[in-house]
Order: C-alpha cells, then structure tokens, then sequence
C-alpha cells in the first residue's frame, strides 16, 4: 500500500494536471544526453544552454526537487511547468500552482503541458514530461 504524502511532499510535486489525456515520459533521452556527456561525445556547452527566460523563471519561480545537477553537481534542480494552447502567448504560460493549472484543465480547449527540470547554476535543462490535458 502506497504511503500518504505528506503536505510538504504535495507542496513540492510538480505542477502537472491529474486530469490528462495521455503523457509522454522523456527520462530515458535525459539519461541518453546525461550519459553522451558523461562520455564527452557531448560538450557541457552544448548541453547547458537554457534560454534566459527559462532561466529567470526558474530561479524565480521552480519547484525545488532533491536532484543534484547530472552535469554541474553544484545545485538542486527545480522544475519548471509550461502550457501551450489556444489563446495563450506563442512562448506559453508558465504554472505556477495546481489551482492555477486546474482553471485550463476545466476549459473546454485542449493544452499541452510541459514539465522541464533546470539547474540555476550551469543551465542544464531537460523536458522531463509533456502532458495533454
């Protein structure tokens, strides 16, 4: 039987809806890229390159997690949730809460949601999920 979460867990959880239509799980392509970097047949250039808004947001605004950065070591990660849709900006909205993500979720149009972990010291970044919801 599954633990309870605790409410600091739940706190925590990434920002991706409940109520979805189907999930597409990019871990294995993470381990591919942490793993060709780790063998140096990718450079750390190329690697952490987030863009300078995804960067902004994340130090202002990611969800803490206890991964250490795969490329740098020096800091947590945090996740970052965006959603692409009808009548959003063409560069998506950023999630902050599950309330917020719920108001899209009840509308009648379909978005996508994109999970993406980044380190704010050396700019990795990786999408971890996208979600149709």
């Amino acid at each position: 039987m599954p633990r309870k979460q605790t409410q600091e867990e739940q706190r925590n959880e990434p920002v991706v809806a409940d109520a979805h239509l189907g999930e597409i799980d990019h871990r294995l392509t993470r381990r591919l890229v942490v793993n060709n970097f780790r063998r140096g047949i990718v450079s750390q250039d190329s690697v952490c390159d987030a863009h300078p808004e995804l960067l902004r947001v994340a130090r202002n605004f990611g969800r803490p997690t206890s991964v250490k950065c795969p490329i740098c070591a020096n800091d947590q990660l945090v996740t970052v949730t965006y959603l692409f849709g009808p009548r959003l900006p063409t560069h998506g909205k950023f999630i902050v809460t599950r309330a917020e993500l719920q108001q899209f979720v009840n509308r009648s149009e379909r978005y996508t949601g994109y999970l993406v972990e980044v380190c704010r010291s050396c700019a990795w970044h990786h999408l971890l999920k996208t979600r149709e919801i």
